[in-house]
């Protein structure tokens, strides 16, 4: 999964931030309104981790251009103000959840992982797509009883195609997706091809059928059968 954490208390983030690698997630920062609103414009996140008071402006601002991104990801508001009116406009502008500060790192993990589950996964620990099971807490995927041996990245790969299903999903997003921002940067997409070829063999071996579709020149599809 890639968040997006925009913060401006640089001690927090970087704690966020270590935190949340640990636990398997890919994560992209912003300290200032204005080099959120420009990553939020360039690039797709699975969750954003909103503070509200930034330099430059007020992260409520912010939301929504969160809002008209396609897919919309999810959004929980970090904020210190106490306050019941922020958190309604906040919810009100299209927030899914708050933390007040100070808040526990587990948490805010556990509500990461509980708005996913619901905007993505429709509550569920289990993603069931076609012949293939993928159980989220143990990041284990299954074809019948076969269990698939993935790394990471491939695990992060199924799980991108998956949840954007049936949508043509280009090279680019799909690196940036797993290897950050800075990707798009690149001046080729080896790594890309690589995984995507090692996911289809692997898939093949334990009996799968490849619902990844090549849409030459743009990038790759999840089909549904």
């Amino acid at each position: 999964m890639k968040l997006l954490i925009i913060e401006d208390e640089i001690q927090l983030l970087e704690t966020v931030i270590e935190y949340l690698s640990v636990e398997g997630y890919l994560c992209e920062s912003a300290s200032t309104f204005i080099t959120a609103e420009e990553k939020i414009a360039l690039y797709d996140y699975d969750l954003v981790i909103l503070d509200l008071t930034l330099p430059g402006g007020n992260g409520l601002d912010l939301l929504p251009a969160i809002r008209n991104k396609e897919p919309v990801p999810g959004v929980i508001i970090l904020t210190a103000r106490d306050s019941l009116g922020d958190k309604i406009r906040g919810l009100d502008l299209g927030a899914d959840d708050y933390l007040t500060k100070p808040f526990h790192l587990a948490e805010l993990n556990s509500r990461v992982r509980a708005l996913f589950r619901r905007n993505k996964l429709e509550g569920h620990n289990v993603l069931v797509f076609n012949d293939l099971q993928l159980h989220l807490d143990s990041r284990e995927v299954f074809i019948g009883e076969n269990k698939i041996l993935l790394s990471r990245k491939e695990f992060e790969l199924l799980l991108y195609f998956i949840t954007n299903k049936n949508r043509v999903l280009t090279r680019e997003a799909i690196a940036e997706h797993l290897w950050g921002d800075s990707f798009d940067q690149a001046d080729n997409f080896n790594l890309v091809y690589a995984h995507i070829k090692n996911l289809r063999k692997k898939i093949a071996m334990a009996g799968g059928y490849d619902n990844l579709e090549t849409v030459y020149g743009l990038g790759y599809k999840m089909k549904s059968s």
